[in-house]
């Protein structure tokens, strides 16, 4: 069957969430937990148009897929699997990012925080959707794309085609092993639809976030056909020299790695989060 799809944009992280479903059961992919990092504090709003929609379309909701740990905002999964139900799952490799930023935030929780841990290529079902789990690594060791009918959610792989690709300079992240990821999906069939985990649009066009196969081997500006993985690699790695670490790579990584969930109240009932000092 081909999915439904219902985006949901937020403007400040520049993230999309999806409700994918089949009229009478649903996944929701990259949920977002609003955090302001001046005050400290978080809001629901995002998540909660969510629920809205879930709700309004009488929806089972049996998966909150996560297509990495984010580092541009915090994961609303646990707030979602508590409204809604629904089993959070994300790369079985996720294990390797955690290990990567040990050093910053101590020892990671247990993985069972994860209901589930996707295999490489694993087949799973959302009602009488078959949808699969596919292993691109590249900007972090655990990043899975999601492959559901004609449309695949690509997370931070791929972005719009004036837009190009994912950093690769977070631990564990490697140039060229995202370029055979993307190749990967690029092999799909030309009108396979993608859809964007981001979009950060230049001057003059409105966000947007999906696109095809065919669309990105003829246009994406940093891996359409002809660009080879030397060229990429070079590319990729100047180019990430040159950015800045995300607003909220602190919090969210530290978040995310544990399945969204917050860290518990010390004796004066306030959460705190780490920030480490001269870490990277």
């Amino acid at each position: 069957m081909t999915p439904q799809i219902q985006a949901f944009f937020d403007p400040t992280t520049s993230t999309v969430t999806y409700v994918v479903h089949d009229g009478t059961t649903c996944a929701v992919i990259d949920s977002v937990l609003d955090f302001d990092p001046k005050s400290g504090r978080t809001s629901t709003a995002s998540a909660d148009r969510v629920i809205a929609y879930v709700r309004e379309h009488n929806l089972n909701t049996v998966w909150l897929l996560e297509t990495h740990a984010h580092a541009d905002h915090l994961s609303a999964a646990p707030y979602l699997r508590e409204r809604l139900g629904g089993r959070i799952g994300i790369g079985a490799q996720i294990g390797e990012v955690q290990k990567a930023f040990s050093h910053l935030f101590g020892k990671p929780r247990p993985l069972p925080e994860f209901d589930h841990l996707f295999a490489a290529d694993e087949e799973f079902a959302i009602g009488t959707l078959t949808a699969h789990a596919l292993h691109v690594p590249g900007h972090t060791p655990a990043d899975m794309a999601y492959h559901i009918g004609d449309a695949v959610f690509v997370g931070d792989t791929l972005f719009m085609p004036d837009v190009g690709t994912a950093r690769c300079d977070f631990p564990g992240g490697s140039a060229a092993t995202l370029y055979r990821s993307v190749r990967r999906l690029l092999a799909l069939p030309p009108e396979t639809r993608l859809f964007m985990c981001h979009d950060y649009p230049p001057a003059g066009r409105e966000a947007s976030w999906e696109t095809t196969v065919a669309d990105e081997r003829a246009h994406n500006v940093h891996l359409h056909d002809g660009v080879t993985e030397e060229q990429f690699v070079a590319l990729r790695t100047q180019r990430d020299a040159t950015l800045a670490m995300p607003t909220l790579i602190l919090p969210a990584i530290q978040v995310n790695i544990n399945a969204g969930k917050l860290p518990e109240p010390e004796a004066n009932g306030v959460r705190y989060l780490k920030i480490p000092i001269d870490g990277f």
